[in-house]
């Protein structure tokens, strides 16, 4: 009896067995619970600087072998076309205009380390959720989230305040500023008027003086005495922060300690390899999140000699080819140390290519492939659609490509849920959850409307008519471009987002993206019969999203914006800031 009830118990279990082994490997993985997050942000890349994304010329084996095993978005798109506000909504999930990132003025980013505006402290960024579920969040590379509020160590807009456990970096971003070889970039346009202000005053001050020796100008001396002092007045309120920028915002810290000032470039890339691989060594045995912010591909292009002139584009081809080996270095440490089924790995860039950054003939700004525009257009394509990979080997199905809208605001909810958090219910989040996308379990990103801002103006509008297919983009602003049609403001460095540069469009100019993804020919009312009815969709979609902004902060103002001595970052006694403490280890 007792063999026949072995018998009978060997043929339920056998059954059970098989079919287990049998699952396929997305099934048997996607339970797992909090797998680690590895987050890889390139700075001004172009989406047509990557191999996968049709580039032939530029090596990226790296980020094309992520592509490879993992899921390839086509239609990812940044939600500002810099620096300062892009991130600001891929870390809090939400439009930059929201948490008063976005700019009323010229001054679009972040320009001093000693400005008081930056993410504010009430933004629940995604690290700040991981890091309440029990993560180990470590932020490595670039910040251009603003550092202090009132003091210069109350850190209010720190990483460290922001849900990150660890920090090493930049506070700001690199410039040409930081390279003493290179041609400044920081406000050249600005900081050239005064020195002619300042020559023209110093002018005035000579002629008046010896006008005065001489006897062909009555003039008293008190008078001269005076405007001497306005010209020194002068010079010293403005050379004091432009004449030192790589001293004030060319530095590197560690946490909250200021490390280098200035940085020394010559070691920064290996230095941040160095700390990202340290990193995933010391948290292996938990969940971690990591954000490696690069300060590729960003000028002055910071470039070892080992790459130096490899490829075929130049310094700024060699710059991209280094980032993609540091890519494979984390993709190596990930693997050696038995993570990479546990371990979900994007990358992306914070918006598009600069196209208008020459010196000479020397083309230093990325490519954005077939696509309009570039960086700080915030409604062509080139400024703001973006490289989107992601990897999870058994969750993620390999060499998927996905053609549906997506946004950097998505990563947040995505990352929130796989860590077992919950999203603010105070707030608006405007990112949604990639998951069920990229498994293939819906067919359609949860995005109808994505909203398309240039500072707090709003340029463009994308409408996903599911049902169709179409992708139906309206610009109600454009850039004005010089030379005409040149694709680029290449007589201002930058295209504005408002003002004479710029053109209103009523009515809009109309595209559909899934048969025109370069807005090369804008559709009427003519040659297309749907026309007044897109447009009147998308009004009444813009009414019912400007229906949920409320007014906040601005970050950018031009209080916030200018630099500040009292709250300059310094490792010794303001004004005398210079160390290199990695240096002295």
């Amino acid at each position: 009896a007792s063999f026949l009830l072995l018998c009978f118990r060997t043929s339920l279990v056998a059954p059970l067995i098989l079919s287990l082994l049998l699952q396929p490997p997305l099934a048997q993985l996607s339970t797992i619970t909090q797998p680690n997050i590895v987050l890889l942000m390139a700075d001004d890349l172009g989406i047509g600087d990557v191999g996968c994304y049709g580039n032939d010329t530029i090596r990226t084996p790296n980020i094309d072998r992520l592509a490879k095993e993992g899921v390839k978005l086509t239609q990812h798109i940044a939600a500002a076309p810099l620096c300062t506000p892009s991130r600001a909504a891929f870390l809090t999930g939400r439009y930059p205009l929201r948490s008063g990132m976005d700019a009323i003025n010229n001054y679009r980013v972040i320009f001093w380390n000693a400005g008081s505006g930056g993410l504010p402290p009430n933004e629940t960024t995604f690290a700040k959720i991981l890091q309440q579920q029990g993560y180990s969040t470590g932020l490595i590379g670039k910040w251009h989230q603003g550092v202090n509020c009132e003091s210069h160590n109350d850190h209010c807009h720190h990483p460290l305040n922001h849900g990150f456990d660890y920090f090493y970096g930049m506070p700001f971003t690199l410039i040409s500023d930081c390279q003493p070889t290179e041609t400044p970039e920081m406000d050249r346009v600005f900081r050239s008027k005064l020195w002619l202000y300042t020559e023209m005053i110093g002018l005035i001050t000579l002629t008046a003086a010896l006008g005065r020796l001489t006897g062909l100008i009555s003039v008293r001396w008190k008078t001269l005495a005076c405007l001497a002092g306005f010209s020194l007045l002068f010079f010293v309120s403005w050379f004091s922060s432009y004449g030192f920028v790589r001293y004030w915002n060319c530095i590197m810290m560690r946490n909250h300690e200021v490390i280098e000032q200035p940085m020394v470039t010559d070691r920064t890339t290996s230095l941040i390899l160095r700390e990202s691989l340290s990193f995933i060594e010391r948290n292996k045995h938990k969940p971690f999140l990591l954000f490696l912010s690069f300060l590729h591909s960003h000028t002055p292009l910071l470039t070892t000699e080992k790459f130096l002139g490899r490829s075929r584009h130049g310094l700024y081809g060699d710059n991209v080819e280094e980032m993609d080996w540091m890519v494979g270095q984390v993709l190596d440490a990930i693997d050696k140390e038995g993570l990479k089924n546990t371990t979900l790995i994007y990358f992306a860039s914070d918006h598009g290519g600069w196209l208008e950054r020459k010196e000479g003939k020397r083309q230093l700004g990325g490519w954005n492939g077939i696509y309009r525009g570039g960086k700080a257009m915030g409604g062509w394509e080139g400024g703001i659609r973006v490289p989107g990979i992601f990897r999870w080997p058994g969750v993620l199905p390999a060499g998927t490509v996905i053609d549906e809208p997506t946004s950097l605001m998505d990563i947040y909810p995505t990352v929130v849920h796989l860590a077992g958090g919950v999203l603010p219910q105070d707030r608006v989040i405007d990112g949604r959850d990639l998951m069920p996308l990229l498994q293939g379990k819906v067919e359609h990103s949860e995005h109808e409307f994505l909203f398309h801002y240039c500072g707090i103006h709003l340029h463009a509008v994308r409408w996903h008519q599911k049902d169709s297919g179409a992708i139906w983009k309206a610009h109600y602003v454009t850039p004005v471009f010089h030379p005409l049609g040149a694709g680029a403001c290449y007589d201002r460095g930058f295209c504005p987002c408002f003002g004479e540069g710029v053109t209103h469009h009523d009515p809009p100019l109309l595209f559909d993206l899934s048969r025109d993804p370069s807005e090369a020919k804008p559709l009427s009312a003519d040659t297309e019969p749907l026309f007044d009815t897109v447009i009147r969709k998308m009004g009444r979609a813009i009414e019912e999203h400007r229906r949920t902004l409320t007014p906040v902060p601005e970050q950018l103002s031009l209080y916030n914006v200018v630099w500040k001595p009292w709250l300059q970052p310094c490792c010794g006694t303001f004004p005398f800031c210079w160390c290199d403490k990695e240096g002295d280890n």
